[in-house]
């Protein structure tokens, strides 16, 4: 097979496994469209928020099509994360080819821990982070100013807030790689401790809102799980080149 036939079949593979993926996502968004509905799924979501408000008030929309639009994209982000272990394993299987076989056997161990760990982030997000951090505001906010967030801005807050925790707590499964791989040694990871905590609050204070409440909150979990993803590592050992070397034999 020549160079240019082999780089259009990696783009046929890549179109095939993009479509299956696509496809996994909208056919969830369309199962939830129907039921529970867009709408349970948005107030499901600004329930946080709405518990910290005053009594009778609500959150307003500024734009014609906002109070259609903010739901149906609260509804594509909650079908994209019910679907992120079919878009994972795509995504996996496109890369699987080039891989050697010890490497392929990770496959399903990663694919199931980032899952769990990506919803555990938005999790600990939704149901901690979020109460405590709308309630510092509402309790920060002075009596002459009655709170009325837009849905756009708060959907906008919302999404940024879980992409932010929820890669957070993929930190133990980049360690673990990074180990397993043999890309870095433990030693070395334990010695960039000083470094991961200084770029943990840089991070924190870049991606959160200006207050020390959120800061801490994404900063701490994410030194806590890189200590983690250490005390995992010390069970790990790399794979060496002769070890490869077994495994394109066996795969011949």
């Amino acid at each position: 097979m020549s160079q240019e036939d082999s780089f259009i079949s990696h783009l046929v593979e890549l179109r095939s496994r993009l479509i299956k993926a696509v496809g996994a996502v909208v056919a969830v968004f369309i199962v939830l469209f129907i039921w529970p509905g867009a709408s349970f799924i948005y107030d499901l979501l600004a329930a946080p928020m709405l518990a910290t408000l005053p009594p009778g008030t609500r959150m307003i929309a500024t734009g014609v099509i906002t109070p259609f639009m903010v739901p149906v994209k609260v509804t594509m982000l909650a079908a994209f994360v019910i679907s992120l272990p079919v878009v994972l394993y795509q995504a996996w299987a496109f890369v699987a080819p080039g891989l050697y076989l010890h490497e392929k056997r990770l496959a399903m161990p990663l694919i199931i821990s980032s899952t769990l760990l990506f919803i555990a982030g938005m999790g600990f997000c939704y149901f901690f982070v979020f109460k405590t951090v709308f309630h510092f505001i509402s309790e920060f906010a002075p009596q002459s100013i009655t709170p009325a967030p837009d849905i756009e801005a708060y959907l906008g807050f919302v999404m940024t807030m879980f992409l932010a925790f929820g890669i957070t707590f993929e930190v133990p499964v980049a360690v673990v790689l990074l180990l397993k791989t043999g890309l870095v040694t433990l030693e070395k990871l334990r010695a960039a401790r000083g470094y991961v905590i200084v770029g943990a609050f840089i991070i924190a204070a870049v991606v959160t809102p200006p207050d020390i409440v959120s800061q801490f909150m994404l900063a701490v979990p994410l030194v806590l799980l890189y200590e983690l993803g250490l005390l995992i590592g010390r069970f790990i050992e790399p794979r060496d080149r002769e070890s490869d070397s077994t495994d394109i034999s066996k795969e011949g």
